[in-house]
């Protein structure tokens, strides 16, 4: 093991960490220099870098595929986040005060310092909303949003099995 005392040991250490990650090993250093800051104590840390990668793109089949194969609650959240790009949060909040049936719109209160968006919905989803029951004050009437992503996780699951395709299983929220 290193000698916590040695910041050299400590380095060497990370540095060794094969089967670790950049992050991890970036994750490893900014604690042993919180550590050594808690001593009166500094040291030059490394610098570890995680390579920029390209996001993953689902196809619009992938993502057409996942929304028909949830339930009718699940798909609606799906397709909203589909069309208008808004934040899992933000769609999460939603009221049924929010949607305009009549112009085909939704009011998003931001989040996260974004500012406040109106999206036209297309017909497709308008008739979705309309078949989800209105017993809330808010659409997606879940506990709450890990609720929600949990339930969406276990039923795109069971698709990417269904469906034989594993791209499925990359394909969240924020995709």
């Amino acid at each position: 093991g290193a000698d916590l005392l040695n910041p050299e040991s400590v380095k060497e250490t990370i540095a060794k960490q094969n089967q670790w990650s950049i992050g991890r090993k970036a994750v490893a250093a900014k604690a042993y220099t919180l550590f050594l800051r808690k001593l009166g104590l500094n040291w030059q840390k490394p610098i570890y870098e995680e390579p920029r990668k390209l996001p993953f793109i689902p196809t619009e089949k992938e993502l057409d595929d996942l929304i028909a194969g949830t339930t009718a609650k699940t798909s609606t959240f799906l397709q909203l986040l589909k069309e208008t790009g808004m934040r899992a949060g933000e769609a999460f909040q939603l009221k049924w005060t929010d949607i305009d049936f009549i112009t085909c719109t939704v009011r998003v209160t931001p989040e996260k310092h974004s500012n406040p968006r109106i999206f036209k919905l297309s017909n497709r989803l308008i008739a979705m909303l309309n078949r989800l029951p209105r017993n809330h004050e808010h659409m997606f009437s879940f506990k709450n949003l890990n609720n929600l992503r949990r339930t969406y996780q276990r039923q795109r699951q069971k698709i990417s099995h269904k469906f034989g395709n594993p791209r499925l299983l990359r394909i969240t929220f924020h995709t």
